[in-house]
């Protein structure tokens, strides 16, 4: 039976306790609107992980004004029932006042890794995602934590801040799980209309027929780069925030593929922003 613990008084309780009997620990950090992109994580750490605690809060400081927090999907009845499903041994659901306490005033930002792709168009959010993801391995202090390739920016922007702060956890990196007309499965899918739906698989194809070509030709990232916005322009994205190829390690812009590589790329169908990225 899962146990669910809103305070990090009764989280680090319970952690203590698994502790004692030697069990190791697994970190699955989610926003809730549980789907099966979320479900492979718990898989991950229940496999590598004697307890599985997932975490669910939806994170206001990593909304920008503009941005979707009001209507960010929450049912938490539901998250719940899969992760009993899933036989996660706990799941730790936070108030904001318990996460944020009167006089927080302290921010974790990351250089470099931020500066490019999302960085730009979401001023705040990393720090926003930095900041909550610093108390999360804290106040858990698993061995293990989970985190999707799909956000492969924020993947890496956790990675840096765990080995910076010296935050004794192994942070794995889960691929991306996708529907089977290849789009990445996301909370946000479920803001797509019908027809939406049906041109956002466009994303994707783009990807992987980018990183395809760069694997032969791999100094043709800028014509591979004007080809990849002409297709979602054609399929019916009405604004795209980038299409770009960085290299894994520094996420800085590459003209020509000389290191482990990405193609990444963010657009917006309707009301709804779209972010995906594929291995070179």
């Amino acid at each position: 039976m899962i146990t669910v613990v809103r305070t990090i008084a009764d989280l680090r309780a319970a952690v203590a306790k698994w502790r004692k009997s030697g069990d190791s620990i697994g970190l699955v950090p989610t926003m809730g609107a549980l789907h099966d992109g979320h479900m492979s994580l718990v898989t991950r750490s229940r496999a590598e992980n004697k307890r599985t605690i997932a975490t669910l809060f939806v994170n206001p400081t990593q909304f920008g004004p503009k941005e979707d927090l009001a209507a960010y999907p929450r049912d938490e009845t539901a998250d719940l029932a899969m992760l009993q499903n899933a036989k996660v041994d706990a799941l730790y659901a936070p108030s904001i006042g318990e996460m944020y306490p009167k006089g927080f005033a302290t921010t974790v930002t990351v250089a470099g890794l931020t500066d490019s792709l999302d960085g730009p168009h979401r001023p705040g959010h990393f720090a926003g995602v930095a900041t909550v993801v610093s108390k999360l391995l804290l106040q858990a202090t698993p061995d293990r934590a989970y985190f999707g390739e799909k956000d492969f920016q924020q993947l890496q922007v956790i990675r840096r801040l765990s080995a910076d702060l010296d935050i004794p956890v192994q942070i794995v990196g889960v691929p991306t799980v996708r529907d089977a007309d290849g789009l990445a499965l996301s909370s946000r899918n479920r803001y797509l209309g019908k027809d939406e739906r049906a041109h956002a698989a466009a994303l994707p194809r783009m990807l992987s027929d980018i990183a395809n070509r760069l694997r032969k030709e791999p100094g043709a990232v800028a014509r591979e780069i004007a080809w990849g916005h002409r297709q979602l322009e054609d399929a019916g994205f009405q604004k795209i925030d980038y299409v770009d190829v960085c290299d894994e390690a520094t996420l800085q812009p590459v003209t020509r593929i000389t290191s482990p590589s990405r193609v990444f790329a963010a657009a917006w169908l309707g009301k709804t922003r779209l972010i995906d990225n594929w291995k070179i």
